[in-house]
């Protein structure tokens, strides 16, 4: 019986790692440097020059996991930074998905001090935001609090976009997000997202 549950295990353990998606460089991991698209990430928004911390700019906050995690911004000038990457395997509609990261606020960010909203979505096109998978509040807190995203795509996924964000029609406003620690993009089991 025990060898027939380690065959059943193996067996089925390439179906269930083809079910994942795994986020690139999920850590931000690289040399702590400013104006740094982070490897594996490229940027969307333009003016986006996302900071690989700690050490620039002030901010000495701890990772969540691993040694560095990014900083986004948002500008007096309206501008804000956001960055994406491609999933693979691409996330089928009406499949339930779900994934976890970590998101702190720095309050010494070289006056860009102010909290932000993080949002996540989800898009067929490089940079695309077809569908939000996550706006969070404002994060004031220099400690991680770590979010479950969970999603049911309305198309196929095939890229991924984080931004920061402070409210509709206005950017106009210095402030910052950190972000760190994606897990890979896994299917739901959870019952109630399955319709």
């Amino acid at each position: 019986m025990e060898r027939l549950s380690y065959t059943v295990l193996v067996a089925t353990l390439p179906v269930l790692l083809s079910a994942q998606a795994y986020i690139k460089n999920a850590s931000f991991e690289g040399k702590a440097q400013d104006a740094t698209v982070p490897a594996g990430w490229f940027a969307c928004e333009a003016g986006t020059t996302p900071d690989i911390l700690p050490g620039p700019w002030g901010v000495y906050e701890e990772a969540a996991e691993g040694e560095t995690y990014v900083g986004l911004i948002t500008r007096e000038d309206g501008t804000w930074e956001s960055i994406g990457q491609r999933l693979s395997p691409t996330l089928k509609p009406k499949e339930c998905y779900t994934f976890t990261l970590a998101v702190a606020h720095s309050q010494t960010y070289a006056g860009y001090n102010n909290p932000l909203r993080l949002r996540i979505w989800g898009g067929t096109a490089r940079c695309g935001k077809d569908q939000m998978l996550l706006e969070t509040g404002f994060i004031r807190e220099p400690e991680w609090e770590e979010f479950e995203v969970q999603f049911v795509p309305k198309k196929p996924i095939n890229y991924i976009l984080v931004e920061a964000f402070y409210k509709d029609g206005n950017f106009s406003y210095r402030g910052n997000i950190l972000i760190d620690d994606f897990s890979p993009i896994k299917k739901c089991v959870r019952a109630e997202l399955m319709e």
